[in-house]
């Protein structure tokens, strides 16, 4: 059964990282409403309704590339973080970037994990992922 107050964004740039990323969450079963956002600013305009259609309801989880025309992932985070509409949603950030002044920033910025593309679900325990472990990401987006 789909829960219908579950919705994810997917904010990334690259389409073969979008099919990518739908791929792995239609692999692991699931099924909610995956909106994607082209960069930050985008993504923002979505989530305010501001000339586009507002995701409803807010998402319960994003997915956040760093490197991203016009607005990248960090000050796309740091915006959200600011608005208090949207400041509680766990955000996980998905990158080639194994930098640590971006893990560091990102960190800073209260995101739940820290993916380093490309990401697969199968193999998501032995990654590089700063998370513990998958069933985290399935808890904060509700589906178990």
């Amino acid at each position: 059964m789909i829960n219908k107050d579950v919705n994810i964004l997917l904010v990334e740039d690259d389409y073969l990282d979008i099919m990518n990323v739908e791929r792995e969450l239609k692999k692991i079963g699931i099924k909610h409403p995956t909106h994607v956002a082209r960069n930050g600013r985008e993504a923002l305009d979505m989530l305010r309704g501001s000339g586009v259609p507002k995701i409803s309801p807010a998402p319960s989880v994003i997915l956040l590339d760093i490197n991203m025309p016009r607005m990248n992932g960090l000050e796309f985070l740091a915006e959200l973080r600011h608005e208090p509409e949207f400041s509680h949603i766990p955000v996980f950030i998905m990158t080639t970037s194994n930098e640590e002044t971006d893990r560091l920033a990102a960190q800073k910025l209260n995101v739940a994990g820290y993916i380093v593309k490309p990401m697969s679900f199968d193999n998501f325990e032995n990654s590089q992922s700063s998370l513990d472990n998958f069933t985290l990401f399935l808890d904060l987006i509700k589906l178990k």
